[in-house]
């Protein structure tokens, strides 16, 4: 199992098993709301087959976020996973629900699953799959990483509702919200990972950031050139 984009999760703080439901209640499903129906996202043949996690990360590095309100001029829009193949470009849900595909076509008892998380606001879409009793979170999002997710991350992950798919039934669920609070005793070995981690993803912002205002001075300077050339 590739451990990038993925964690696992603090069992007691987490509720991952959820109460069975025919259809999440609509105050808590308000947001979990595809424009086509749920089983339209995992019925369509996909072009891209990946062999392994890694695989999945790979392909993930060549998409970029968007945002809907960019992309389609809408607030929300569950794009198919062909769909986001194709455009390589998408939000969390995006991202999620094409991860979600390729981890049950590798055979992974996993879930499509929205609720809060962290930084990322209110609402947030990721993967979540089960292993020997373990439950880990995939942060498709965090694939251009390229390093473990800090298991305290997971702390700031949260399950409103969530979905599975065994190939020809739909299963919805509920979630609590957090349950019992991680101790300072779970919490110590693993303090030093999440501080190498932050230093990491800074280094990469910033390395990031630089590139970027490189190639913007580079075109301003061939503007320039182009500019005066011209008269």
């Amino acid at each position: 199992m590739s451990p990038r984009m993925i964690a696992e999760v603090f069992r007691d703080s987490y509720d991952a098993t959820g109460r069975a439901v025919f259809r999440p209640s609509k105050h808590r499903y308000a947001k979990v709301s595809p424009n086509s129906p749920m089983g339209r996202h995992v019925t369509q043949p996909l072009s891209v087959l990946c062999g392994d996690l890694n695989e999945v990360r790979q392909f993930l590095l060549t998409c970029r976020y968007i945002s809907d309100s960019r992309q389609f001029g809408r607030a929300d829009y569950w794009m198919p996973p062909e769909e986001f193949e194709r455009r390589r470009q998408g939000d969390c849900d995006d991202f999620a629900l094409w991860t979600w595909r390729q981890m049950m076509n590798l055979g992974y008892a996993t879930r499509f699953v929205y609720g809060r998380a962290g930084r990322y606001g209110e609402g947030h879409a990721r993967v979540t799959f089960e292993r020997d009793g373990r439950t880990f979170i995939v942060e498709s999002l965090a694939a251009w990483l390229g390093s473990t997710l800090p298991r305290l991350s997971t702390i700031r992950y949260q399950p409103i509702a969530s979905v599975s798919w065994d190939g020809g039934t739909l299963r919805y669920y509920e979630h609590r919200p957090q349950g019992t609070p991680v101790s300072f005793v779970d919490v110590t070995p693993h303090i030093p990972e999440w501080v190498a981690y932050w230093l990491r993803t800074r280094a990469l912002i910033c390395a990031r950031l630089c590139r970027w205002l490189l190639r913007a001075a580079t075109r301003a300077t061939q503007r320039s050139v182009t500019a005066a050339n011209g008269r």
